[in-house]
């Protein structure tokens, strides 16, 4: 995993791109995470092929809904499939974001018996880009 220095003034929010791995090698599987950090709690969406995903059919597109928190370099979520199939069974991920704030690497857990690998990542803020945010939010 990536080790965490000075996480605690990065804000997640923003779009994400991500793979996760089955154990056995399965995968990846790529998806696009939607974060919104306010305080330390965190929500946001997700969407991916469902190719990969146990009980879909592959040219569907699998949305979810995520809910957790964020306390310094520890980011953990909750990521729930939309939809009534019983395969999709609410997913717990655990990771540690990146000094620079664009990477979040951990694992998946499903009831505790199964679980496989993530990683997460977002373009680096240039301090250009962030200065000119700032000047014109003044």
């Amino acid at each position: 995993m990536t080790e965490h220095t000075g996480s605690n003034a990065q804000n997640i929010t923003g779009i994400w791109q991500g793979t996760y791995c089955y154990p056995f090698g399965l995968g990846p599987v790529f998806f696009m995470a939607t974060l919104i950090e306010a305080g330390s709690s965190l929500t946001g969406t997700t969407h991916e092929a469902g190719r990969w995903t146990v009980g879909s059919d592959p040219d569907v597109t699998l949305y979810a809904s995520l809910s957790g928190s964020r306390h310094g370099g520890a980011v953990a979520f909750v990521k729930t499939y939309d939809g009534g199939n019983p395969h999709y069974r609410p997913i717990n991920y655990e990771g540690i974001l990146s000094g620079d704030g664009t990477e979040i690497e951990g694992r998946w857990i499903i009831s505790r018996i199964f679980s496989g690998t993530f990683r997460m990542i977002r373009p680096a803020r240039t301090a250009e880009s962030v200065s000119r945010k700032v000047f014109e939010h003044a």
